[in-house]
């Protein structure tokens, strides 16, 4: 199993963080181990992910502009059932954490999604920059590591944060960094902060982008 949280983009799969152990990491995964502080290809994998969704908010609130309900991003977890429980606990986590922002289950129209299945490169958020994004959960990644602090710190792409391996176990985005001893599944105080900055802020500028288009 890959020691690593991944995110892909398009064909491009990038280890993210040290979670799991034994098995030799593909040559297109990161290395994997507590030092390891990332890539600038993994950070624009984030990035790519985070405005694929912010862009899917954005033109369905253009359709509706005068709408005063609070950014709401929907995700469909219906094609990952085992973990039904661990999603429903990060939405709580993230929803009660930022006010900025709301998650919310749905199937249709979703903004993102979750799957599960066996995965060597264990758990990763995966965009192709359309809005299509979702977030694999790994079986055997899940087993090793808390399953809702992996499931929260995926999630967590999607809001816009980006991974800090270096980080202590109080920081969510620190990923597998701390080790698997680590449960925390809360984010820190400025992860919270950074959070309702990019979906007040990126979210307005996303929003007059997509308003734009529509006026064409």
């Amino acid at each position: 199993m890959s020691t690593s949280l991944s995110v892909r983009t398009a064909a491009v799969t990038l280890g993210l963080a040290a979670l799991g152990a034994g098995a030799a990491v593909p040559a297109s995964a990161a290395p994997a181990h507590l030092g390891y502080t990332g890539t600038s290809a993994e950070a624009a994998a984030n990035e790519a992910f985070f405005q694929a969704v912010l862009e899917s908010v954005a033109e369905k609130r253009a359709a509706n502009p005068r709408s005063t309900a609070a950014v709401t991003v929907v995700y469909d977890a219906s094609r990952a059932p085992s973990f039904s429980a661990q999603i429903s606990r990060s939405t709580q986590i993230w929803n009660s954490s930022v006010s900025n922002v709301k998650l919310q289950a749905g199937t249709s129209g979703a903004d993102f999604s979750y799957r599960e299945g066996n995965d060597p490169r264990g758990s990763y958020a995966s965009t192709d920059g359309h809005g299509r994004g979702y977030i694999f959960l790994d079986y055997a990644q899940n087993q090793q590591y808390d399953s809702t602090r992996v499931t929260a710190h995926e999630t967590g792409h999607v809001l816009g944060l980006p991974d800090h391996y270096a980080g202590p176990c109080s920081e969510l985005m620190s990923g597998g960094g701390p080790g698997p001893s680590c449960t925390n599944a809360i984010p820190n105080a400025a992860e919270r902060s950074r959070v309702d900055q990019l979906w007040a802020n990126g979210f307005a500028a996303a929003l007059d982008k997509a308003l734009q288009k529509s006026a064409r």
